[in-house]
Parts: structure tokens; sequence; C-alpha cells
């Protein structure tokens, strides 16, 4: 069984036993609000701001107009789609978003615990690290026990040290043991606090004998370095190990395998929401029906009726459903297109195949021309006979 996160959590030498994030706390700590005031301020709303009460008059969420001509910082468009009759918003992102900040946000908005003003078309990073700065002070419990305040205040502060790596990405080590296996760094803490599990499906069949015994329960960072020592080593076993747990990362680059996709359909509860980080990317994930869905989040499907993709292979080619889960067919222009490349392809081809012919033709006359002059006699000279009679009958005058 995998060490969860809480049990994890780093202990401080007290008089009293180990902490984990959720227990009981019977007064919250003095140099807690040092940490709090890391967390990125716009009003007095932000604490508030995943409260529907205030939230429309009150929301940290910046209209239209202003969140253009603020430059200094990043936008995303929110794309509004129906989910169980309920107007609801996805975070988009563009290419080079910063994935782990839209993956946990959009869990949070399903989970219901940030609400986003309904007339809301952009949203700003700092927008949304209010908002999960927000949740991290409502996870607060509300009793600490005397003596283990600085295990909580280790905890939160590492927390708030880890919040604006959201923006650029965030270094996890996974383990190749269990879905929920990572090496527990201070980047866990947020999915603990914020009570969002993390999984990923870079697992190794128990069925490769061979890779299991060279892969061992080593982290990827771990694996790696002992690769490059072992491949070194003058032991033929070890370089057979090395061999053969280089040999699964190459074969897995995508960090998703068909037995950590088994794994993950199976473990995952029904409707259960959670963040999935695979291919170094971190994605909101649902399990519906016994079928795993991605949220679609990519900008270019913001006036799209898509929502979810299925995660039913390890090849990425899913199918777009949704917000009720139903295949969403490709648009007219999107079959459209293979039909004209394949019209330029066939165009192409002729002109290949005429070019071809031409030549082919050009090559046949000229063997002919060729074979005509071979075949044509050469003109006689003239024999000295005929010459001198010519001569005898020239008259000169």
């Amino acid at each position: 069984m995998a060490t969860s996160i809480e049990d994890q959590v780093k202990s401080v030498n007290t008089d009293s036993s180990e902490i984990a994030i959720g227990e009981e706390i019977t007064e919250l700590p003095s140099v807690l609000n040092e940490s709090i005031d890391s967390v990125p301020q716009l009003d007095e709303s932000l604490a508030h701001a995943s409260t529907s009460n205030n939230i429309e008059n009150k929301s940290p969420v910046k209209e239209k107009s202003s969140v253009i001509n603020d430059k200094s910082d990043s936008i995303y468009q929110i794309k509004w789609i129906s989910r169980n009759g309920i107007k609801s918003p996805i975070i988009t992102q563009n290419e080079n978003g910063p994935c782990p900040l839209i993956a946990i946000t959009n869990v949070l908005i399903m989970k219901g615990r940030i609400t986003v003003p309904s007339l809301a078309d952009f949203v700003t990073t700092e927008n949304l690290m209010a908002y999960l700065g927000d949740c991290i002070l409502e996870s607060i419990p509300k009793n600490i026990p005397e003596g283990t305040q600085l295990n909580f205040e280790q905890n939160m502060h590492d927390a708030m040290a880890v919040l604006p790596k959201l923006q650029t990405g965030l270094d996890v080590n996974v383990k190749f043991t269990g879905i929920s296996d990572f090496e527990y760094t201070p980047e866990c803490i947020i999915f603990d606090l914020l009570r969002i599990p993390l999984y990923h499906g870079w697992l190794i069949d128990p069925q490769m004998s061979d890779v299991v015994s060279s892969v061992g329960t080593c982290s990827y960072n771990q694996l790696v370095e002992k690769i490059i020592n072992s491949k070194c080593s003058v032991d033929p076993e070890k370089v057979t190990e090395a061999l053969v747990a280089e040999n699964f990362l190459e074969k897995t680059a995508s960090q998703l395998t068909y037995h950590g996709l088994c794994e993950l359909t199976s473990k995952l509860k029904e409707d259960e929401l959670c963040v999935l980080f695979r291919n170094n990317h971190f994605s909101s994930l649902m399990k519906h029906k016994n079928c795993l869905y991605q949220l679609v989040t990519d900008q270019g499907f913001v006036n799209e009726n898509v929502v979810w993709e299925t995660l039913n292979n390890i090849e990425g080619d899913g199918q777009f459903v949704d917000s009720d889960f139903v295949p969403v067919p490709p648009k007219s222009s999107d079959l459209a297109l293979p039909s004209d490349l394949s019209k330029e392809k066939q165009i192409d081809q002729d002109e290949e195949l005429a070019r071809r012919l031409q030549e082919e033709e050009l090559k046949r006359e000229e063997n002919q021309a060729q074979e005509q002059w071979q075949e044509e006699p050469s003109p006689q000279p003239s024999s000295p006979n005929n010459s001198r009679n010519r001569s005898r009958d020239c008259v000169i005058l």
C-alpha cells in the first residue's frame, strides 16, 4: 500500500506525535499570518471569493476591458458550458499555459469550491492565484492541538512557497508502483491541502517480471541515476538491469501504460474528480460510468461543444464528448479537410504521372530517331567511270 501524502507530512521535534493535515487543531498559529500575506490579494472580497452570496458584486475576476488593458498579467478565456443543467465555467489555456494552475482551478470549480461571476469572459493569473489562496485558507482546521503548531505552520509555509510555481509548472517525481505514488515533495502539499487527488498512470505491468525486478521501488529520478551508474558497471547483471530499465522508459515515454490505465479506471471512484499527471502535463480527470474523461481546456475549443475527451488508450486519440458525455460528431469542415487533402494528393500524383509519361515519350522518340538514323543507308560514292563519261559529255566552248 502506497504511503499517502498525509502520512508523509513533515514532522517537527515536539512533545506530541506527528500530525497530518486535516486533524483537529485547537487554535490558529500566530505566525500563520506571515504565510497568508504571501497570497496574492486584489481586494477585501478575496477572502470570500468562493462564496456565491457576494461573488457577483465583489469579484476578483476582471472585466474584459480591464483585463486587456492589464498587460502585466496573463489572461485566460472562460468557456461557459451547461453542466447538470447549471451554467458552469471552464478556464481555458493557450499552448504554453500554466497547466497545473488551470487543472487545479477547474477541479475546484467543478467541485463547487470556486464560483466565477456569470458575466466573466476572462480571468487573470492573479485572479486564479487568489482563488487558490482562498481555498487553502478555508482548509485550515479550526482547532490545532498544542505542540503541533510548528508542524502545521511549516506545511502551510511550504504550500505558500510552492503556490507561485503553479504558474510555470510543478516538479513531481513519480514512482512506478501505484497511481498515487509520488516522491513526497513540497509540491505535493498543495494537492493535500486542497484535498485534490493527484494520480498518474505510468505503471509497470506486474507480469513483466524483468522490468519489475530492474525498476523496483525507484522513483523516476532514482531510476535515471541507477541506469547511468549501472551501465558503467563491471557487473553484467547490473548492466542488464540498466538496459531493461532504460528500455522501459523509452517504450513508455508518454508516461502512461495500459496497466496504469486499467489501474486508474479501477481505483477511481464514480464521478471522482482529480488531477492527472501524464507526459509532463497536468490535466483535470473524471471517471464517469466506468470511463475516464480528460477535461478539454484548449483555447481553440472555446466556441465548440467539446468538453471532455475519452482516455481509453495510450495513443492519445480519444473521442470528444459534450458536457453530458455524448459524442460530438466532427464538423463538416473537419470532414471535408481529408477530402481536400486527398484531392490535392491525387492532383500531385496525376502531375507526377503525366511528367513521367512525357519523359518516357520523349525518350521513346529519341530512341526511334536514333534507330532510324542507324538503319538509313549511307550515300554511295560516284564511280570513276561515270565521272569520266560525264567529262566527255561536257562541251567547252
